[in-house]
């Protein structure tokens, strides 16, 4: 898939707000920290259309991006840790389910896992919700640069295993690297495929 155009349209905290066109959405949601926007910016190749920060936890809205007139791609809050309040954590929860649970246009949702980090029980507590209210979605594990090709195999062979306790069948999953563009053509290519499923 070639990304020609990718356009900023709406910040909410309300799921009613959202766009009511129809057209399909893919979701992107990580603990904080994990990558997320690096990501974005790397898969639609627009070096700032999703704001990163030093500082974790600053995706604080639920933001749509209109990607080649066709889908919608929506940056999430981030879950666990952020350095905000308890209150606006537990809101970041209702506003993530909300969306999750009653956005009918919603295709598939990208969970994003640190590929650094050993398997984190907030990350898997995740998936597992996921799987259990019947959600689409797929894995992708983030800044593989930072570790070498066998420990970054390594690495996602521990997800599989700690998955393996729930599941019969594991996730899709990509590997991606915001720095080099590891990943981009394979998740470009998953979210295409589904587009043409949708036809």
């Amino acid at each position: 898939m070639k990304i020609k155009h990718a356009d900023f349209k709406i910040s909410n905290t309300d799921v009613r707000k959202c766009p009511s066109d129809g057209r399909p959405e893919f979701a992107f949601i990580g603990r904080s920290n994990v990558g997320k926007s690096s990501l974005i910016n790397m898969l639609t190749q627009r070096k700032n259309l999703a704001k990163t920060s030093g500082r974790p936890g600053k995706t604080q809205l639920i933001n749509h991006f209109l990607i080649n007139n066709e889908w919608y791609l929506v940056d999430l809050p981030g879950y666990g840790w952020a350095r905000v309040s308890k209150t606006d954590r537990s809101k970041f929860g209702d506003i993530i389910a909300s969306y999750l649970l009653d956005r009918t246009t919603l295709v598939c949702t990208f969970i994003l896992i640190d590929v650094r980090l050993k398997p984190q029980p907030i990350d898997l507590e995740f998936i597992n919700w996921m799987g259990e209210q019947g959600l689409p979605f797929a894995l992708i594990f983030t800044k593989s640069d930072k570790l070498s090709k066998n420990k970054v195999q390594a690495s996602v062979a521990a997800y599989q295993r700690a998955l393996k306790a729930d599941w019969a069948e594991l996730p899709v999953s990509f590997v991606t690297s915001s720095l080099a563009g590891q990943g981009r053509e394979e998740v470009l290519d998953y979210i295409n495929d589904i587009l043409k499923s949708l036809d």
